[in-house]
């Protein structure tokens, strides 16, 4: 299989893990369009693409708590391409704190909405471009959820509340569209490394066993399953930590 001409959406891309994963579908051919809370924040993850990669980026800012923001992202997206292949729900709202009273009503409340609510919202809008294509994915970066990793995080409740809800709809998503032929794979790390794509840990050389779980391997378990014939469904991949 090739990436050539496939179209991919991602959101959250202007840093981390979101640019990591825009940087690599470039490279291996893909058109990529990424999303960030600005469209500037978007582009400079254009701009930061070496070579005829950076061509194959577009940006768009979309804040994933703004429901009228993901409406026209998807319209502009459609203006682009007839179709969309794959889409990469990273985009979340990261809230710090070990206590309830760490944070207030109006983060925890964006929280969950940009992270669950902007996860479904941008399913629902994106579903008929992905429907028009012959192999749609869906793939969502739902990492933490809670349970025995959680003691290893700084995330508010509020965080783990926003992914258990974003767990739980990937699961009735999958459960619903798969005999449409819609796939939709959920990726389940522990703390992970955020290195740059350009550099030596997200090539993967040199790598410590006791270090954490790499950028660029989770990046090729998403490639991984993508790149599985039509009637070959993995719904999710567990990592242990450490």
């Amino acid at each position: 299989m090739t990436f050539e001409n496939l179209r991919v959406v991602v959101t959250g891309a202007s840093r981390e893990f979101g640019r990591s994963l825009a940087v690599g579908f470039a490279h291996l051919g893909a058109e990529v369009f990424v999303s960030a809370r600005t469209v500037e924040a978007a582009e400079r993850t254009r701009t930061e693409v070496l070579g005829a990669a950076r061509d194959r980026i577009h940006a768009f800012g979309c804040d994933l708590n703004r429901p009228a923001e993901i409406r026209e992202f998807a319209r502009k997206v459609g203006e682009h391409s007839e179709r969309v292949d794959l889409l990469v729900n990273n985009g979340a709202r990261w809230l710090d704190g070990d206590e309830l009273d760490d944070a207030s009503d109006d983060q925890i409340v964006e929280t969950i909405g940009s992270t669950a609510g902007g996860t479904v919202l941008m399913v629902k809008h994106f579903l008929p471009l992905l429907r028009r294509s012959h192999r749609p994915d869906i793939v969502n970066m739902v990492a933490v959820r809670g349970g025995a990793g959680a003691a290893r995080t700084s995330a508010h409740d509020a965080f783990y509340a926003a992914k258990n809800a974003q767990a739980g709809f990937a699961d009735i998503l999958s459960h619903r569209l798969r005999p449409s032929g819609v796939r939709v794979f959920s990726l389940y790390p522990p703390d992970f490394s955020t290195a740059d794509p350009r550099s030596v840990e997200w090539a993967g050389l040199g790598a410590d066993p006791d270090d954490k779980l790499t950028g660029q391997a989770l990046f090729d378990c998403i490639v991984y399953a993508v790149e599985q014939p039509r009637d070959c469904f993995i719904r999710s991949f567990h990592f242990e930590p450490h």
